[in-house]
């Protein structure tokens, strides 16, 4: 299902998009060393409820995984990279930690991601790998437009990736979003411009580039949930909502 919001959804949509904002940036100021992942969920849901919103994981139960995910956040810390299930695990000084949130307000879902790591340290294999996917990011978004097609924008994100010497995944990358949270089109993280489904004013995407140092292979962990890399390499991801409008993209998931 491809969805066009209208006006009036997509000034929901901002509002949505705001509130993911919001949430996300609240617990990356949290997320310090010592930090327990499941303090980082419940500060998560705390916050949903408050704004009487609704989570997107809670009961997400793709053939993917082993559903439902029961959790309000995702939490991936190191060498996992995408549906990092929140358990007993207490950061540390330099771990390399991505939050990933999707909300539903009123009707309309935002989803984003950010890594970043904790503490004081800043590896330089770790910041190099989260500055790669949030320029591809930036990339992909800048590609967006009413006369863009799906191709345009994962050949503009995997054109920074591939720069940046890192393998590239095409199981997992972004998508439609609107009234569900995942939605038609997949917007791979590589591909070939000119190619695939023709941006309209009034579409959502959840754009989401991320790599893993090393490998372009996931493995699954005993949770059922939680996508690590192959060889253990660090991971990074960065995602954001955006809606195509008449001359452009703009960016829902950012603070207000």
């Amino acid at each position: 299902m491809i969805e066009i919001l209208s006006p009036a959804e997509l000034l929901r949509a901002r509002d949505t998009g705001a509130l993911v904002a919001e949430i996300l940036h609240t617990l990356r100021d949290r997320a310090v060393p010592g930090t327990n992942l499941l303090e980082i969920d419940r500060w998560a849901k705390a916050m949903i409820e408050k704004a009487g919103a609704r989570s997107c994981y809670v009961d997400y139960a793709p053939s993917f995984g082993r559903g439902p995910f029961g959790h309000y956040i995702c939490t991936s810390v190191n060498d996992a990279v995408l549906h990092g299930l929140p358990h007993d695990y207490v950061l540390a000084d330099g771990d390399l930690l991505t939050l990933d949130i999707a909300v539903l307000l009123r009707g309309i879902a935002a989803d984003s991601a950010v890594s970043f790591v904790v503490g004081r340290s800043r590896p330089a294999e770790s910041v190099a790998l989260i500055d790669a996917t949030q320029r591809a990011l930036a990339a992909g978004i800048a590609a967006a437009g009413p006369t863009a097609r799906i191709g345009d924008l994962s050949h503009a994100i995997g054109r920074v990736l591939s720069a940046a010497g890192y393998p590239i995944n095409t199981e997992f990358g972004g998508h439609g979003i609107g009234s569900t949270m995942h939605q038609d089109p997949h917007v791979s993280n590589t591909g070939r411009p000119g190619r695939g489904f023709a941006l309209r004013p009034g579409l959502l995407l959840a754009l989401e580039p991320w790599v893993m140092v090393d490998t372009d292979e996931l493995v699954t962990d005993a949770d059922g949930w939680t996508l690590r890399s192959a060889t253990g390499c660090r991971t990074a991801h960065s995602e954001h909502t955006i809606a195509i409008t008449d001359d452009g993209a703009q960016i829902l998931t950012l603070p207000r």
